[in-house]
């Protein structure tokens, strides 16, 4: 099957000093090793150069562009990016409309989206509540052992 792992798992995955990098790491390999593909949506990659170009004293990374470029190859030469398409923007102004969404949910809201377009319906995330509104969401949980 395929499984979006959200941006929390790609993180904690490249960040080997976070206490959770290990159960990431194990996560997604228990997933790869079942036979299934990791996919993310294209603002996960962006949500993912958010946080590693944002300063360490701002709960970031600290790294400079370059650096976050050649993090950013690794991780998209080990999943498949789901494709943009204009049903995705639909798909999301539905769901934040429906589900009354606003703030920084709405950046969920559009992986949400890009997973329904593209008939994905697991989510392999840390923030489980982050995801709890969407009922046809299957979250699974990186630090349950199956």
């Amino acid at each position: 099957m395929d499984v979006l792992v959200d941006t929390n798992l790609i993180l904690r995955r490249i960040h080997r000093a976070h206490p959770q990098h290990r159960a990431a790491r194990e996560a997604i390999l228990r997933l790869t090793e079942d036979g299934n593909r990791i996919c993310v949506a294209s603002q996960n990659l962006v949500e993912v150069w958010v946080v590693a170009t944002r300063p360490l004293e701002s709960n970031g990374l600290g790294l400079t562009p370059s650096q976050a470029e050649r993090v950013l190859a690794r991780v998209e030469s080990s999943v498949f990016r789901l494709p943009e398409s204009d049903d995705v923007y639909r798909e999301w102004r539905r769901l934040v409309v429906a589900h009354g969404v606003s703030g920084k949910k709405t950046h969920d809201a559009r992986i949400v989206a890009a997973m329904l377009v593209h008939g994905l319906k697991h989510v392999l995330t840390f923030n489980a509540s982050d995801f709890s509104r969407y009922s046809t969401i299957v979250v699974l949980d990186p630090l349950s052992p199956a």
